[in-house]
This record gives structure tokens, C-alpha cells and sequence, in this order.
């Protein structure tokens, strides 16, 4: 990875926790307080100034209430091993749905993959 690679990386997390800030309505300081660091901190993660611990991440995870996880992942901390057969597999199991729901969650999501370039595979029908 280059040191540009790096950067990006930052510049990216600090996007996204801006963007999930703005999602939940929240005010700089107003996430920083929840968080428990500085606000000053906060701004230069969100412009990728800063290369914040898992700890710190933990906290704005919290505050934001999304997965932790989420924000490893674009930390580089994690690797996103998730593919879209994890989600074809939790949609097929899910209880709450009857069949004929499973298989159109199952058939439209694969097609927005296919569409985006981002299916490993170009399936034709689910697998049940």
C-alpha cells in the first residue's frame, strides 16, 4: 500500500463518519461530546488528518450507532470479508419471509449487483 493508498483511506473513513454524522442530524460537537474526544480530534478524522485508534473508532461507532465493525473495515483494520453470498445466505434463512419474498430480495439484489459490475458471478436464479 502507498502512502497515497493511506491517505485515501483516511480521507475516505473521515468522509463516511461525517456523512453518518449528518445522517443522524448531529453537530460536530455534538457527536464529540457523545464520543467522549475532542472536537478538534473529531474534525481532523473527518478530514483524514488523523489515523484514529480502534479504540476511537469504537467511540464514534457508539455515538453514531452503527457497527463498530463498519468503521474497521474502512480503517483497514478488518478486512471486509463479507460477499454477497452473506447476504443471499441471510436473506434464504430469514423467518420472517415466505419463499416467493426470499427469492425477489435474493433476485433484485443480485441484479443491482450485476448492474453495478459488483457480482463475483453472474447467477441466473438463486440458490434456494
Amino acid at each position: 500500500m502507498t502512502a497515497s493508498d493511506s491517505s485515501d483511506r483516511w480521507a475516505d473513513l473521515g468522509e463516511f463518519i461525517r456523512q453518518q454524522r449528518n445522517t443522524a442530524r448531529l453537530s460536530l460537537r455534538r457527536l464529540s461530546e457523545i464520543a467522549g474526544i475532542s472536537n478538534p480530534y473529531l474534525s481532523q478524522i473527518e478530514r483524514g488528518l488523523r489515523k484514529p485508534s480502534a479504540e476511537i473508532l469504537q467511540q464514534i461507532a457508539k455515538a453514531l450507532r452503527i457497527s463498530a465493525e463498519t468503521l474497521y473495515v474502512r480503517a483497514g483494520i478488518l478486512e471486509d470479508e463479507r460477499r454477497d453470498d452473506d447476504v443471499v445466505r441471510h436473506i434464504l434463512m430469514d423467518p420472517y419471509l415466505v419463499e416467493e419474498q426470499r427469492q425477489a430480495l435474493v433476485r433484485i439484489y443480485l441484479s443491482f449487483r450485476r448492474e453495478n459490475g459488483l457480482c463475483e458471478t453472474a447467477r441466473e436464479e438463486p440458490r434456494a
